[in-house]
């Protein structure tokens, strides 16, 4: 009996064993799981960066730019945890944020889940599409060439109700946020969005009472923008514009000069400049010119719309170099004025 009892005892302590055994073997496999799914595998000398993952990426995509920028630190670990949680066939592009000790659960979520950064893509001081699509292209995924391609497309135009230049003033100048992996065409559908917006049924009588369309509302601001870093300003020399077109007169704008001449280091348009060819030269072609100079931001549109009215017709730059302007109703108290500031550039030796 006593022999017996000392089989069975041996035999539950090889039991307890055995299963202490399995239990740590258990523990230790947990554990190993554990740290793959939770424990810190991003290592950023700074707090954060941005991962962009282009439009058509797979997880193999994904995976390397990883890797080649550093950010995990071990992509075995990454990989497993990704094809448990099912990511290789979820992979979505943008731009996501992606913070230093970040674990490979929380990567893998944030990825699989879609929620990237927007951009802020600043639209601002822009004179040409060239310039426009370049700096477009600086903060989304489309590249310049496709902006431009877009722009230039007839079809585009005729879905958005614009022809030739004129197409330019359908951008309006402003802060926006965009996703980063937004295409040319979304893009473009945006502005067409915005475009309308901003151009309420208000905004609308008051070009219409104007006699003009929301394009040459647009194209005269370009001017008036161009024409004087003073905002409190524009509202007077919108009037000027304005007085010319109603008399039939050219509107003279240096700045349309230095524009078709495209050398905007320009600081004093002499009479040679004044000789160039180009529809967008006021000196030598009558009326508006066919597309904008710039992308003049809301103050000048509205400048335009709300115009100050006066009799003045001519405005020369002051003296002074203030930034402001001398406003005349006659040709010859506008020869004073500009004779005064010729005067002033010629003391300081500017001629071009």
């Amino acid at each position: 009996m006593k022999k017996a009892g000392k089989n069975k005892f041996r035999w539950l302590r090889i039991i307890l064993a055995v299963l202490l055994i399995l239990s740590a073997g258990a523990l230790i496999l947990g554990w190993d799981y554990y740290k793959k799914i939770y424990h810190p595998n991003v290592s950023l000398q700074q707090k954060e960066t941005f991962l962009y993952i282009p439009t058509g990426s797979g997880f193999v995509d994904v995976l390397r730019l990883l890797n080649e920028g550093g950010y995990i630190i071990n992509s075995a670990s990454f990989e497993w945890v990704a094809e448990m949680k099912k990511y290789k066939d979820q992979v979505k592009p943008g731009r996501y944020r992606i913070r230093n000790g970040m674990s490979n659960n929380e990567i893998i979520n944030l990825l699989r889940s879609g929620m990237q950064e927007p951009v802020k893509l600043v639209l601002h001081n822009v004179r040409t599409p060239e310039e426009m699509a370049g700096r477009v292209a600086s903060f989304i995924e489309a590249d310049s060439v496709s902006i431009i391609e877009m722009y230039r497309s007839a079809d585009v135009r005729k879905k958005y109700g614009f022809s030739g230049d004129k197409m330019f003033t359908m951008f309006i100048p402003n802060t926006y946020e965009f996703y980063w992996n937004t295409s040319a065409e979304e893009f473009m559908e945006r502005m067409a969005r915005e475009y309308k917006s901003f151009w309420t049924e208000e905004r609308q009588k008051k070009a219409e009472k104007l006699g003009l369309t929301q394009s040459e509302v647009t194209i005269i601001a370009s001017i008036v923008e161009k024409e004087s870093v003073k905002r409190d300003e524009y509202k007077t020399i919108a009037g000027v514009y304005l007085n010319r077109i109603r008399k039939g007169m050219k509107l003279q704008a240096d700045p349309t000069v230095v524009f078709a001449i495209g050398d905007f280091t320009i600081k004093r348009v002499t009479r040679k400049d004044l000789e160039y060819d180009s529809p967008y030269n006021t000196y030598m072609y009558e009326g508006i010119p066919p597309g904008p100079i710039c992308l003049p931001g809301t103050t000048a549109i509205d400048a335009v719309l709300d115009a100050e009215r006066h009799e003045y017709l001519f405005f020369c730059a002051r003296e002074d170099f203030s930034g402001y302007h001398n406003f005349a109703r006659t040709h010859a108290q506008h020869e004073q004025n500009a004779r005064k500031y010729r005067n002033a550039l010629d003391r300081l030796k500017i001629t071009r």
